[in-house]
């Protein structure tokens, strides 16, 4: 094989990968902006629906929003969008956001349940227990919160998601034992749609690119002039 059928050769498997690389950001930039489109509520959150939980201890817990992002310069503070938590029980129901180690202290002692996995179809959660013989004071009471919602009926907090270690805890209203909620979640992320516009430039990029390798890699090998006779 000469060098041109090598070069050749080459375009056309470069051609392969950018088409690839093509198609995965048209996916993904269609998926984005279609489930910006579809999936947000009348005030612009992407929401999940409610599940039950439910504990026999006094609060329910959940430490999974670890944030550490870079400096402000560099992104906005609101970066990360705004967490809308909801709640309803039958009675009181409390639903607040606050530091993992304010948490910590507040249910020092205090029998509680930490979410440790959430199962969507069909919807379960299953729980670490955390024993304890310490009777917490009420929620509301608490200067810990972030961000809370209480009262009888649906309850709904919003907050405007920060760097740190986070829990959210769904209690009583009067820190009593047996806490059964229904709890769904929504936010607002920033940058869902210029990520998708983003990833549909970078695709027609890609596009523009296997065109032209293909084009190259397709052309016919230029035609040796003949010799002449001696």
């Amino acid at each position: 094989m000469d060098s041109r059928k090598k070069t050749g050769a080459a375009a056309l498997a470069g051609a392969a990968v950018t088409g690839l690389i093509a198609f995965a950001l048209f996916l993904a930039g269609g998926l984005l902006l279609w489930a910006d489109h579809h999936y947000k509520d009348a005030d612009g959150f992407l929401s999940t629906g409610s599940g039950h939980f439910s504990s026999p201890a006094y609060a329910i817990t959940a430490d999974d929003l670890r944030l550490h992002g870079g400096h402000d310069w560099f992104v906005s503070r609101d970066r990360y969008g705004t967490l809308r938590i909801s709640a309803s029980a039958r009675q009181p129901v409390f639903v607040g956001v606050a530091r993992t180690h304010d948490v910590e202290r507040y249910l020092r002692g205090v029998a509680h349940s930490e979410v440790d996995d959430v199962e969507l179809g069909p919807f379960t959660a299953t729980y670490a227990m955390h024993a304890g013989s310490r009777a917490p004071g009420a929620p509301v009471n608490q200067h810990i919160w972030a961000a809370e919602a209480h009262g009888s009926g649906r309850q709904s907090l919003t907050w405007n998601v920060r760097d740190g270690d986070w829990s959210i805890v769904v209690m009583n209203a009067d820190g009593s034992r047996s806490v059964a909620a229904a709890v769904s979640a929504g936010a607002k992320v920033p940058y869902i749609a210029t990520f998708g516009l983003a990833a549909l430039g970078l695709g027609l990029l890609f596009i523009l690119g296997t065109a032209v390798l293909t084009v190259y890699g397709t052309r016919p090998a230029p035609r040796r002039a003949a010799l002449a006779p001696a």
